[in-house]
């Protein structure tokens, strides 16, 4: 009995090990990330099977599109947030080159380019965090709050605090917290939360079916409906760059945004919270109208892994395909694919001035391994790359000929651009990005520069391997 029993458990696992490869072989788009879960799955009994199925496949896509649409149609966003048709915004007259890369994102994004918005960059949470809870602390109506992570520390706790206020002031509040970036801290932002008139919804938790991928990255602040924070910022101490203790010092950028574009960033909280909650808000006092702000014609890109097209991804090729001065990229994770590296060689190969600003000292070790073993393909071709030291940089930036820029939540590595999902702003304003390329040029003057000598000379064998080898599961980091 004992042997017959055998048998069927190796048969077993033979037939979820067949079904799994059959599985990534059948529908895994990139031929690279198909193989290796092939390999996983069949050289790894049970475990890799468990690890493709727990990892490996995006089992919300035709969910997430499902309620997407429903959340649409029942709030009556058919074409996309609940706004007064707009004429479509011309680019300023120095940004007519960039018409092919507004067509492309007319064309894969549902929002719309619009015109009157201004964006003020807030370093550090020194200068994120009074900005956030001075506007969390005027609040009349609402406030839609969310992060991948949100800290019990003493930052975290000053949020706490001001969301319970607003709550017991009659402001409805809201916040969504990815169950994977809540585990950062105890106690949890949750728990200190708990028994207050806050609403708090996790995305998908991980009891329901362990998504160690596909988290909510995206950082989305609105008040009131009309006036909105998002970029790379999370909430916690670490962010607090003047202080003595606590956690590694992370700096990073946030945007504080004001004008009609705040729609979208509601929008997008929303169908996260009908996803998250499955309450469906309609109230049209979360769309009131928003006078105009600024100068910056800003659309909203709202990318994850239950989209029909990489919009990011799209975008940044295009933005790459239509520079003809300089492109200044500073992100601090770059795990580049082929198609990315061909585009950046391209780039630098008709004449463009290409700057890659990468953070000399991760919090990732094995991402910086990865990262290393691209550089040289980058560098034999006149890109520049620089790393800026420590403390860690998480800042995020991608700039365009002075005139068009892409910020917010997304890193160039495949997590962002495949698993995540991300919620970014494409930015046509020459004041916006002179702010940003002076602050670009500033981090490049205080780094310091990597030759290709370093890369090829400057690293012994056991290195090489050892970023190689990184370079390998680079599909999966």
């Amino acid at each position: 009995m004992d042997h017959v029993l055998q048998v069927l458990f190796f048969c077993s696992l033979t037939a979820l090990a067949l079904l799994s490869a059959g599985h990534a072989l059948l529908l895994k788009r990139d031929p690279r990330s198909a193989l290796g879960w092939i390999i996983v799955c069949l050289t790894l009994p049970l475990f890799g099977p468990m690890l493709y199925w727990s990892m490996g496949i995006n089992r919300i896509s035709r969910k997430a599109r499902q309620w997407l649409e429903s959340g649409r149609r029942l709030a009556g966003w058919e074409n996309g947030s609940p706004r007064t048709t707009l004429q479509a915004a011309p680019l300023p007259p120095d940004a007519e080159h960039l018409n092919e890369l507004r067509a492309l994102s007319d064309r894969v994004v549902s929002t719309t380019l619009v015109p009157g918005n201004r964006l003020t960059p807030l370093e550090n949470g020194e200068h994120a965090y009074p900005a956030m809870l001075d506007a969390i602390n005027r609040a009349t109506h609402s406030i839609n709050l969310s992060t991948y992570i949100f800290d019990g520390d003493p930052t975290g706790r000053r949020f706490v605090q001001a969301l319970k206020d607003a709550a017991e002031r009659g402001v409805e509040v809201r916040i969504i917290i990815d169950s994977l970036g809540e585990k950062y801290s105890r106690p949890t932002a949750r728990r200190l939360l708990k028994g207050t008139k806050v609403k708090v919804g996790r995305f998908l938790p991980l009891r329901q079916g362990g998504y160690v991928n596909l988290r909510n990255h995206r950082k989305i602040l609105v008040v009131d409906g009309s006036i909105g924070f998002t970029g790379g910022m999370n909430i916690g101490d670490r962010h607090m760059v003047t202080r003595e203790s606590g956690p590694p010092v992370v700096k990073d950028m946030h945007f504080m945004v004001e004008g009609e574009v705040v729609s979208d960033l509601q929008r997008t909280f929303l169908e996260d919270w009908y996803f998250v909650t499955g309450e469906l808000v309609k109230d049209k006092l979360f769309f009131p109208p928003i006078p105009p702000a600024g100068g910056a014609l800003v659309r909203a890109v709202s990318d994850g892994p239950d989209k029909e097209f990489r919009k990011l991804n799209w975008i940044i090729m295009g933005a790459l395909s239509c520079a003809r001065e300089r492109v200044q990229i500073m992100t601090p994770y770059f795990i580049p694919d082929r198609p990315l590296i061909s585009a950046m060689v391209t780039t630098a190969l008709r004449g463009v001035e290409v700057t890659l600003v990468l953070p000399a000292l991760n919090n990732l070790p094995f991402v910086h391994w990865a990262c290393r073993a691209y550089l040289w393909e980058l560098l034999q071709h006149n890109i520049k790359v620089c790393y800026q030291p420590p403390p860690f940089v998480h800042t995020k930036l991608l700039l365009v000929d002075g005139i068009w820029g892409l910020i917010g939540s997304a890193n160039l590595d495949p997590r962002s651009l495949r698993l995540n999902f991300e919620f970014n702003l494409e930015v046509y304003d020459r004041g916006v990005a002179r702010q940003l390329a002076d602050k670009f040029a500033a981090t490049v003057a205080a780094s310091r520069e990597v030759t290709l000598t370093e890369v090829d000379e400057g690293r012994n064998i056991p290195e090489k391997i050892r970023d190689g080898m990184a370079k390998l599961f680079s599909p999966y980091l």
